[in-house]
């Protein structure tokens, strides 16, 4: 009896090490498809959530939306009973007037023939003045060089109403240096004749145009249309999307210039009309301030003078501008960007904001350390989003205690964050 039992004693002593060895292995097998369930638990996580890392920076972020608008104006067609003649503008295109003040004239009816017998005249006068050796006024050498100096500029002149009045400006000239000389010289008998007899020329021709003057102080225009009676200040209540589409107008045509009337234009304000669709037009209200986007990509600011809901998809906005009017003259309907929001700060994107009980979330990563941060969004477009750190007061109107408000970290300009990240595994 005694020897059957060491015999088992024996022989336990000699399987044990067996069995630790299986044991051991079956240790190592499940933690080997432990780590192997790992690191198929993480390659699914990638698939499914990408990660990867964005560094935040300054930028601007818009909510826009691209529209086409008609140009409405305050404005009063100007016109004379000579305008079959044709005209001269005195001022020229854009340029301001005061009220009362000349701005064109039409020709007269025989405008030609009278401007013809005055260089006839003028030529003759010259002749008369270079033949005469015996002229040596000091008058006489300073309109001359006056003269040159006029002659010299002009070269350099494009604008037509410019070129106009610098070639009056030298007949002048010329005119007081004949009279001069008609005093100095003997042959001033003949010269003084030829003086007159171009006064009375110039007479006929003056008193035979019409001049048409501003009957408000304003911008001068000679883009006329036709419907600067029609699109005007005084008849938003009447506008619609389908009238304004009826007027088959163009994108972008620039208005012809009228050669037989002009317009007054006021400068302080103008108006767009625009159909739009959007949900902030649909929300939208009168007095709310946005900005306007035009062709040279200029941003004016705007305010939404009047609003007309056509249905429940369309709304006929109309917008008061009061900068960069003059950039407008030119046309009728035009292509332009209505910003109903801007805003600038730390941009990040949408896909590194995660949203857990109303609050939003980021996570910083910081030389491989990851931590979960508030922020606050103050804009968030389709894709990004302007972002800020929340302050001590705003925490605690959120309901953090004294203790979480000392340990919040704050977001800060070229922090790198992950887009997609996984709070769960993130204190």
């Amino acid at each position: 009896m005694k020897l059957n039992l060491k015999e088992e004693k024996s022989k336990k002593m000699r399987t044990t090490p067996k069995a630790s060895s299986q044991k051991k292995k079956v240790i190592i097998y499940i933690g080997f498809i432990a780590i192997l369930l790992y690191i198929a638990y993480a390659i699914y996580l990638l698939v499914k959530q990408p990660t990867t890392v964005f560094t935040i920076e300054e930028g601007k972020l818009y909510q826009e939306e691209t529209d086409i608008g008609y140009v409405i104006r305050d404005e009063k067609v100007v016109k004379g009973q000579n305008y079959k003649n044709g005209m001269m503008q005195i001022k020229s295109e854009g340029e301001k007037a005061a009220k009362n003040e000349n701005i064109f004239r039409y020709y007269s009816n025989n405008e030609e023939t009278l401007k013809q017998k005055i260089e006839n005249l003028d030529n003759k006068i010259q002749e008369v003045m270079l033949n005469d050796t015996t002229l040596f006024s000091s008058d006489m050498k300073l309109i001359e060089n006056q003269i040159d100096q006029k002659v010299e500029d002009i070269n350099q002149i494009t604008d037509s109403t410019r070129l106009t009045e610098y070639k009056k400006e030298i007949s002048n000239l010329v005119t007081k240096k004949a009279q001069i000389a008609g005093n100095l010289s003997p042959k001033g008998s003949y010269l003084n004749q030829l003086i007159e007899e171009r006064k009375g020329y110039e007479t006929q021709l003056n008193s035979g145009a019409e001049y048409v003057t501003a009957p408000v102080s304003g911008i001068v225009s000679y883009k006329v249309d036709g419907l600067e009676e029609m699109l005007t200040p005084d008849n938003f209540s009447s506008l619609s999307k389908e009238y304004l589409q009826s007027l088959d107008l163009k994108t972008g045509k620039l208005v012809a210039t009228s050669e037989e009337s002009g317009k007054i234009i006021n400068n302080f304000s103008c108006y767009i009309a625009t159909i739009s669709s959007s949900e902030e037009a649909k929300n939208a209200e009168v007095g709310q301030k946005v900005k306007i986007r035009l062709s040279n990509n200029a941003e004016i600011p705007a305010e939404i003078n009047n609003l007309i809901k056509e249905d429940e998809n369309d709304v006929v906005i109309i917008l008061k501008i009061e900068k960069q009017i003059e950039e407008l003259i030119n046309y009728r309907k035009i292509s332009f960007d209505l910003i109903w929001w801007d805003d600038s700060g730390l941009k990040v994107p949408n896909q590194a904001i995660v949203r857990v009980e109303d609050l939003d979330y980021v996570v910083r990563n910081r030389a491989g350390y990851l931590s979960k941060i508030l922020v606050k969004v103050k804009k968030q477009g389709e894709k990004y989003s302007i972002v800020t750190a929340y302050t001590s007061e705003e925490l605690k109107d959120l309901g953090f205690s004294n203790e979480q408000i000392g340990f919040y970290k704050k977001i800060s300009l070229y922090d790198e964050i992950l887009l997609n990240p996984n709070l769960d595994c993130i204190e």
